[in-house]
């Protein structure tokens, strides 16, 4: 046997070892990226849809809350056969109706078992009252559970059969000091919310959310969720486990949840781990969300995601370059391959170690220079998408907080924002000894206002004020809309001069000019100067006090209280665009 033969039998022998070799180490590393990959995917996935079911919820909730504390609501449940009351409550729950994002509402009364609903339609005007619940129907077992458990709120999905509508309810109960006398809230769109929130259409990723006995009450296959869950005992739920195919699998997601569900806040931790789910592995990403008590599941199929089959032409390209290297000189082979295919070795082991920063690639020619290419290409891939990801979070974690704090009319802080403002402000005073200054100001004459000229005509003319506080106070004091057609401007550092001062110009700016509502307009105006022992509520009380000293002055006043002796209580403001009594 000629050496050129045993030299080529060797080099091939040596070739299948060293490519069988290679392919597999290369593919465990491809393997180890993608895993390591899909663990950040799925936590940055699960924040995101997390934000992006909680941006519309928390704003119902709100109003939905709003409402269940309503006065008015709560006068009528004491005597719900007057007729007065009646009627103004039904004016009181259509304004709600405007505001809700859907466009509709419910109120549940407890004793008469009254159930009235109006949509955006406006199709049950005059006839608001539609049925009545009864214990003994299972269709009404929703609210008396609702009230046996005595939760503020819930959200459910769930079909109303009197209606003939399936929606994802918001339930709050109204209470009258101690006593549950109802339910309240608001409907919205079922197959909005699975075509806007869960079904992403991203082959590869499926999301549901699952309540806190793992009922799935949000998933793209409506087959899969578990209407009513609130009513049904826990045999008979649609829950997460039936996904899973094992038991082991169903324990590790149980316990999963169990371990998130004390948590609280914006940055609650995301928990993964793999399952199976119709025969195939798949990355689960779970995270709990305390403002609506669901959790929120994310499935990862890795496979269909970056399949490890997708580096297969990577893997021919090495081959290839490998058996001509195996015929040149040794000293070529090593300039050309092992050394290049070392330092991407290491690149590959830093990416697959988590570090998406960009690589010092080698340089290579061939083959070589295009599977670095090809690398290259991929790690500035998986960087940019988890780049991405973390925009989108970030961005819709400032809309969230911007919307939990700014008045979307006005565009003033909102009454969330001014109570922790106050806060801030009262241990400011108490550590320096100073004081600073509290003005309430209320529209005169708004309801007339609203009556005659329209709620348009009336937000307008909340947003002319809202300009003339601006316009008023000086660049570091702060205004806001506390609700209603009610402000509220915070003046530090302040004494009592300038309090008298600003409240003032504020009072002459307002009924000087008519600005874009072409109404005029007066204010009535309250005053405070704070000092270092009062407490938030004090302050907002003698606020409060001084205004309603100012309406008994005759409206369009300004006055100013230093005690606590005032004219009235203190008064919680009512939503957007409210009329006072």
């Amino acid at each position: 046997m000629s050496l050129k033969t045993r030299f080529l039998l060797f080099a091939a022998v040596l070739f299948v070892m060293a490519s069988l070799s290679a392919s597999w180490v290369f593919l465990r590393i491809a393997a180890g990226t993608i895993e390591q990959w899909g663990l950040r995917v799925a936590e940055i996935q699960v924040r995101y849809d997390s934000a992006r079911i909680l941006q519309p919820l928390e704003r119902e909730i709100t109003l939905a809350r709003q409402m269940a504390d309503s006065n008015v609501l709560k006068r009528w449940a004491r005597e719900p056969s007057n007729p007065q009351l009646e009627q103004h409550a039904l004016d009181e729950m259509e304004s709600f109706r405007r505001n809700f994002r859907d466009r509709s509402y419910f109120v549940a009364l407890r004793d008469s078992g009254a159930y009235y609903h109006n949509n955006a339609s406006e199709e049950f005007n005059g006839r608001e009252l539609r049925y009545h619940l009864k214990p003994d129907k299972p269709a009404d077992a929703w609210f008396y559970r609702l009230v046996d458990e005595g939760r503020d709120f819930h959200i459910n999905i769930n079909p109303d059969e009197e209606l003939g509508v399936t929606k994802l309810w918001i339930d709050v109960l109204m209470r009258d000091g101690d006593r549950i006398v109802g339910v309240v809230g608001t409907g919205m769109g079922l197959d909005e919310f699975l075509n806007d929130i869960v079904d992403i259409n991203q082959p590869g990723v499926t999301t549901l959310f699952v309540d806190h006995t793992g009922a799935i009450q949000l998933h793209r296959d409506p087959a899969l969720i578990d209407y009513a869950s609130i009513v049904k005992p826990e045999g008979q739920k649609k829950t997460v486990s039936l996904l899973l195919d094992n038991a082991g699998d169903r324990q590790r997601l149980q316990a999963m949840m169990t371990a998130l569900s004390g948590e609280s806040g914006e940055h609650s931790r995301v928990l993964t781990d793999f399952v199976m789910v119709d025969g195939k592995r798949h990355l689960a990403g779970i995270a709990y969300l305390p403002g609506i008590d669901w959790y929120e599941i994310t499935l990862l199929d890795l496979d269909v995601l970056m399949p490890v089959s997708s580096f297969g032409l990577v893997v021919l390209v090495f081959i290839l370059t490998f058996l001509i290297a195996l015929l040149l000189m040794h000293l070529m082979l090593r300039r050309l391959i092992l050394d290049p295919m070392a330092k991407l070795e290491m690149s590959m082991l830093k990416v697959r170690d988590g570090n998406l920063a960009p690589q010092q690639l080698p340089t290579g020619k061939g083959e070589i220079g295009r599977l670095i290419q090809h690398f290259g290409a991929m790690a500035e891939g998986i960087n940019n998408h988890t780049r991405e990801l973390e925009d989108k979070v970030r961005e819709r974690t400032v809309a969230l907080h911007k919307l939990a704090r700014l008045d979307p009319l006005t565009d003033l802080v909102n009454r969330r924002g001014m109570t922790e403002l106050l806060s801030t402000e009262v241990e400011r005073i108490r550590r320096h000894g100073t004081a600073f200054g509290v003005i309430w100001l209320d529209v005169d004459n708004f309801k007339q206002l609203n009556d005659s000229c329209g709620h348009m005509a009336g937000d307008q003319a909340l947003t002319d004020i809202a300009d003339a506080l601006r316009a008023s106070i000086r660049p570091y004091d702060q205004a806001a809309r506390w609700g209603g057609d009610e402000f509220l401007v915070v003046l530090s550092p302040c004494d009592g001069d300038t309090l008298e001062t600003i409240g003032g110009r504020i009072r002459a700016r307002i009924e000087s000019g008519a600005g874009q509502s072409g109404v005029e307009l007066t204010v009535s105006v309250g005053g405070y100067l704070a000092q270092p022992a009062d407490t938030v509520e004090q302050i907002l009380q003698r606020a409060d006090e001084a205004l309603y000293a100012a309406k008994a002055e005759g409206r369009n006043n300004l006055h100013i209280t230093s005690s606590a002796a005032g004219q009235g209580p203190y008064r919680a403001a009512g939503p957007e665009n409210s009329e006072p009594d």
